[in-house]
């Protein structure tokens, strides 16, 4: 086995690789060709409900742990096959051409379905496998840096792909097989690095019944806020966000070679502040960063509302609002997974992990079926106003502006009592360090360990008058 310094370049190195297999199988070119098949916005409502509408199977991979001594054998099989899953939906138009279109869309739908149930079933059982295996001092700095490499890569896949579309001069059917074969094989390799990886064995919960195993992350009241948040958080994100990329190529009229273009992009704002943005985690806590990214979550939306249908206007306008808004997001994940890694118990670590993520991926899944279906309804149905002419699309993303605001107020009551206050994070992030932050991820600011430094000085928290006046 690999000694920790080694493993740790192993699991950002997979990371990487498996950042690649998720956006060259998942991105954009998949709705175009689950459109060229004849897909409506139902199909593509379904679609966008899969990452969480199956995220149940964390459960039943949290109820396997507690019967296990080792995890990795059983991720293992799992793993390989979920990688392989898409191939044949690649390669069924070319050798079955008397079957229908809309018999591909349905078979995409059921591969993403078996892919996402597959993946849920997995990352509870390699999560617990990371929380007992990485040491917890600096937790936050590893995964901002593993989360920035992750980062560039999903931008580097996506522009690739887009090169392959725009200058290739393929139709989606070959593009697609292409994506999803490429896209498998990094796949596999992601999942052949951790053969490495040592694996402390399994703590599983003395008398491990349904109801205790269930029970306990409920019962833990740093849990229970922070399922309370998530939960609600998918719901608001959930109406808008899995119709973003249809609403491009059909409303706005971008290609998608354009669309995938401008998600590649998007990337590029997360990879810059990834790193620094786990540093700060490490020193202010998790609460503060959940508040602050959540506030500013809708800034997409409203993009989205005050964009014209103008393909060359939009992709100058909301590619720099896609990059703050990836910022935004590899804030929430790296904060959502320090807070589920730190605060789970070696003893039932994966059902802690399940319950923090499960209930909301389902929450989002039938809201994005919903979603989907008032589309759906709504198909042909516009209004002008002040100018402008609103569809569908665009009351759904009202929809989800509203509610994004009010899932802050239950970012706020995350149960963090060592965290920093939100205003303090506030003044810091806006007075001393912006500047800095921008820099540092690319080597500009003097040298890294410098500005680690300076960040560590930065972060002590101020004493508070009143406290110290107790």
């Amino acid at each position: 086995m690999w000694d920790q310094p080694t493993s740790q370049r192993a699991i950002v190195i997979a990371g990487c690789l498996g950042m690649a297999y998720t956006q060259l199988t998942t991105s954009p070119a998949t709705i175009e060709f689950a459109r060229a098949h004849g897909a409506d916005g139902l199909h593509i409502g379904i679609l966008g409900a899969l990452p969480t509408a199956t995220i149940f199977m964390q459960f039943v991979a949290a109820v396997l742990v507690n019967h296990l001594k080792y995890r990795r054998t059983v991720w293992f099989a799992v793993s390989i096959l979920q990688r392989l899953v898409f191939v044949p939906i690649a390669l069924g138009p070319w050798l079955l051409k008397d079957v229908s279109a809309i018999t591909w869309v349905w078979a995409l739908i059921a591969a993403t379905a078996m892919n996402h149930a597959l993946l849920h079933f997995c990352t509870p059982l390699w999560m617990s496998w990371m929380g007992d295996y990485l040491p917890r001092e600096g937790l936050n700095r590893f995964w901002g840096k593993r989360h920035q490499w992750m980062q560039w890569t999903a931008a580097l896949s996506l522009a690739a792909a887009s090169l392959l579309l725009l200058q290739g001069g393929w139709s989606i059917t070959p593009a697609f097989a292409v994506l999803i074969g490429v896209g498998s094989l990094l796949g596999v390799a992601d999942i052949l690095l951790f053969k490495k990886v040592d694996e402390p064995p399994v703590q599983p919960l003395p008398q491990p019944t349904l109801v205790r195993v269930f029970s306990a992350p409920f019962n833990d009241r740093r849990f229970r806020s922070f399922i309370s948040f998530a939960c609600f958080w998918h719901f608001a994100a959930m109406v808008g966000a899995p119709f973003i990329s249809l609403y491009l190529l059909e409303y706005v009229g971008l290609s998608l070679g354009y669309v995938l273009l401008m998600w590649a992009g998007s990337w590029v704002g997360g990879a810059l502040l990834s790193r620094s943005l786990g540093n700060i985690i490490e020193q202010y806590g998790h609460r503060p960063v959940l508040i602050l990214c959540t506030l500013f979550k809708a800034t997409n939306m409203i993009a989205l509302l005050l964009v014209p249908p103008h393909p060359e206007l939009a992709l100058l306008v909301l590619t720099p609002v896609f990059m703050i808004d990836a910022l935004l997001n590899a804030g929430i994940a790296i904060a959502s997974n320090g807070f589920l890694l730190k605060n789970s118990p070696q003893e039932n670590r994966t059902m802690f992990i399940a319950a923090g993520t499960a209930l909301a991926g389902m929450v989002g899944g039938i809201t994005a079926v919903v979603s989907g279906a008032v589309l759906r309804g709504m198909s042909g149905w516009s209004i002008t106003w002040a100018g402008g002419t609103y569809v569908g699309f665009h009351v759904l993303f009202v929809l989800s502006l509203v509610l994004r605001f009010i899932s802050v107020v239950l970012a706020v009551r995350v149960h963090e009592p060592s965290a920093s206050g939100t205003r303090h994070v506030a003044r810091q992030l806006i007075g001393a360090t912006p500047f800095r932050m921008l820099i540092f991820p690319v080597g500009l600011y003097r040298n890294r360990e410098e500005v680690d430094e300076e960040l560590e000085v930065d972060a002590q928290p101020k004493p508070r008058p009143e406290v110290e006046a107790a």
